[in-house]
């Protein structure tokens, strides 16, 4: 009897230790749906490289599951009603994990179809990865438990570019300038509560809403700005309607400050040129000149892409998810789902962690300015000879604001 006891524990430990190595070697199919043509394509596109090239560095060795990470791309063209083809598409080519990030729209309409689509097909559930869509509705109303966000919200960067201006006391006269869709709302409202509430003598002396990606020439907004004698423009825009804005501001002799969030995305580099020097902000989860392996990686990037790195929550998603599959001991998305709760890993620039309560990623924020590259400030994007430097960094538990999600869990 004792003999036979032996036997089954001897059995038993095996097993245990071949279960925390299931998962070695499998294939993970991830599917990117996001904007690859048009005039944000080309943030698309430079996105998606970092995927590549990353989930080549994460794949096997590169995670503690010893999983492979493929992933492909599907063009959504920026709509919502694409995204929703797109994610059927993905799902049938037997993708069970989702990534999408640029526009809110389009998170808010996956969101909700990747929870429907779970609710109504057990066995077969997905998770949708958010690397960029930074309504906070994402992580507070409309939060879903298959939804996990690697951006920081606009809650959490406004928190950080309001206590920044609020030590600015040139800083008079703001005017709000975004994308009429919930992104650019959502930037309008939390600039002026923070702002309320932290500098409340600002004035703000104007706010417009334009359609996404669809203008070609800003001057009338800089001329309207100019009129204002607005001294500083917070913008939320990206990818083209960032890059022409500031062109237009640059042509019309508009010489405030930019407060922006997209500043170091593909082509606002060199629409920037050397006339933003000193005037144009960016609040972010990552810069160009992090150091250590970040440097290292972008380096790498740059010379075999001939392209610049900027999407660091491409990182955060592999690096968790190798994470949760460990934990998991299984590439199953429910299993995964759940192990990614309340996660901790080490990253690039220290701890983060996805907070349970709303599957929020909690970062540390980094406060940068447009100016000419130094030793100190190398990196150069678009090979402008100019940098975002760094001004000053706000922790995660500074940069952490609340959530009024209520999670609705599996069972």
């Amino acid at each position: 009897m004792k003999f036979a006891l032996k036997i089954v524990a001897v059995t038993a430990a095996v097993l245990c230790v071949g279960s925390a190595f299931a998962q070695k070697g499998e294939v993970v199919k991830m599917v990117r749906i996001d904007p690859l043509t048009g005039l944000l394509g080309p943030v698309g596109v430079s996105q998606f490289k970092g995927y590549q090239f990353f989930a080549e560095k994460f794949s096997g060795a590169g995670n503690p599951a010893g999983v492979k990470f493929e992933i492909t791309a599907i063009d959504n063209k920026l709509s919502p009603a694409e995204s929703l083809n797109a994610l059927k598409a993905a799902i049938d080519q037997g993708a069970r994990y989702i990534i999408q990030g640029n526009g809110s729209s389009v998170a808010l309409a996956l969101s909700d179809a990747v929870t429907k689509h779970n609710e109504r097909n057990p066995g077969k559930e997905v998770l949708y990865l958010n690397d960029s869509a930074v309504d906070p509705d994402l992580t507070n109303s409309k939060c879903s438990y298959w939804h996990f966000r690697f951006d920081a919200d606009t809650s959490m960067k406004m928190e950080a570019m309001g206590s920044f201006m609020a030590e600015q006391k040139d800083i008079k006269k703001v005017y709000i300038l975004g994308q009429n869709y919930s992104h650019g709302v959502q930037v309008a409202k939390y600039i002026k509560e923070v702002l309320a509430r932290k500098r409340p003598e600002i004035q703000i002396v104007g706010e417009d809403l334009h359609p996404l990606a669809q203008v070609r020439d800003f001057s009338p907004y800089i001329a309207k700005i100019k009129a204002t004698g607005a001294d500083t423009v917070v913008s939320g825009n990206w990818g083209s309607d960032l890059s022409l804005l500031i062109k237009a501001a640059n042509e019309g002799g508009y010489n405030g400050k930019f407060f922006t969030y997209y500043a170091g995305v593909t082509g606002t580099p060199t629409a920037l040129g050397t006339n933003g020097a000193g005037r144009v902000y960016q609040v972010a989860y990552n810069h160009y000149n992090m150091g250590g392996q970040m440097d290292k990686w972008m380096n790498e990037f740059k010379k075999k892409y001939n392209d610049d790195f900027y999407t660091g929550a491409t990182i955060r998603i592999f690096e968790t998810l190798g994470a949760a599959m460990a934990k998991a001991k299984s590439t199953d998305p429910v299993k995964v789902a759940a192990a990614l709760e309340g996660i901790k890993v080490k990253s690039f620039n220290g701890e983060v962690e996805v907070r349970k309560a709303d599957h929020q990623l909690q970062q540390p924020l980094y406060m940068t300015v447009w100016e000419k590259a130094s030793a100190k400030y190398p990196y150069s994007p678009e090979n402008t000879g100019m940098t975002l430097a760094l001004l000053k960094e706000y922790p995660n538990y500074v940069s952490s604001t609340p959530t009024s999600c209520q999670m609705k869990r599996p069972g």
